[in-house]
């Protein structure tokens, strides 16, 4: 076995900045000795999220910090090459906080022991923090009802596209906001909603006013900037607004001022409520069966965009920021 483990160390702070590839620097490192209750992991895949952007910022609260020279944090899955837990065997599938690396040395009680079966890569996206995020960010704070219009931004995501097919089997109407028409007609055709805009064409304001005449129920963002500015304008009386994410102002240095048509939060006596995955952990188990079930069953589908190789993770990464993904954004090393 190699005594080299290669890793991704972070090389910069991109607050209020595009990320670069040379935010990250190649390392290479020796593997050490395992100690009690350890296993090593060797990488075989990692999973992509904006949020990592927020880790390299040491953005308070949105996800764990980090400082230059640390190895670049990410969840992923691989195989358990070495062990020193009798609960965790060598073999073993396991997801985990595996970081931009070949090996992973974590403590057994860190990661989940999986089926290696055909669901085994959603646990990066439908069973993972993604489908988690829609799931619990839609029924908990959206609280959507049967008849509801349920409007979406980066609904061609791996939040996104989940987020509507949970609104459609509760009952809604579902309408998309996505960038391009090849994901608008993906949407439709396939996700299930019953419609799109396509941001970089249509006018949004319009087009939902001509999709929601009696005004949006639920508006689950995870863009912010011009799409939830047109949302206000279309809330109905007492709509939930969950402020999932924010992907248009994660590269701006000066933040933007906040939407010119927040009042109509007042005028339409609606809630705006942000919203994070943690607090829910106990609730997981609960979650991730009835998501399985409604994959099993056919009536929630996911996509995933897989990269290839370990030195193209950096460049993966960038893809989230310039809409260059489509679905979930994987890379196997």
């Amino acid at each position: 076995m190699t005594h080299v483990n290669r890793q991704w160390l972070i090389n910069g702070n991109p607050r209020g900045r595009a990320l670069s590839l040379d935010d990250f620097t190649l390392h290479d490192a020796e593997l050490a000795r395992l100690g009690p209750g350890q296993v090593r992991v060797k990488v075989e895949y990692l999973g992509f999220d904006p949020s990592q952007k927020g880790q390299m910022e040491n953005i308070a609260g949105y996800s764990r910090g980090a400082a230059a020279g640390d190895v670049m944090g990410a969840r992923g899955i691989g195989e358990v090459v070495e062990s020193h837990d009798p609960n965790v065997t060598v073999g073993a599938k396991v997801a985990g906080m595996v970081g931009w690396q070949e090996y992973a040395d974590l403590d057994a009680r860190a990661v989940e022991v999986l089926a290696d079966d055909d669901l085994l890569l959603a646990h990066l996206g439908p069973l993972g923090g993604t489908g988690l995020t829609a799931y619990f960010g839609l029924l908990r704070i959206g609280k959507p009802e049967p008849g509801d219009v349920v409007v979406v931004t980066g609904a061609a995501g791996a939040v996104g596209s989940v987020t509507g097919q949970i609104a459609r089997i509760a009952g809604c109407r579902t309408v998309g906001i996505a960038g391009g028409s090849e994901k608008c007609a993906w949407l439709v055709d396939e996700v299930g909603y019953d419609a799109a805009i396509d941001y970089k064409n249509d006018d949004i304001k319009a087009r939902l006013k001509a999709l929601c005449p009696e005004g949006i129920n639920v508006f689950f963002d995870n863009v912010g900037g011009e799409a939830l500015n047109a949302a206000l304008t279309r809330i109905a009386p007492f709509a939930r607004v969950v402020i999932c994410g924010g992907i248009s102002r994660y590269e701006q240095e000066t933040l933007p001022p906040g939407p010119a048509n927040y009042f109509n939060i007042v005028f339409r006596q609606a809630t705006m409520q942000g919203f994070l995955l943690s607090g829910y952990e106990r609730e997981y188990p609960e979650a991730r069966r009835r998501l399985t079930e409604w994959i099993r069953s056919g009536e929630l589908v996911y996509k995933e965009d897989i990269q290839e190789g370990f030195d193209n993770i950096p460049t993966t990464l960038l893809r989230l920021f310039s809409g260059k993904n489509f679905g979930k954004q994987l890379l196997k090393l």
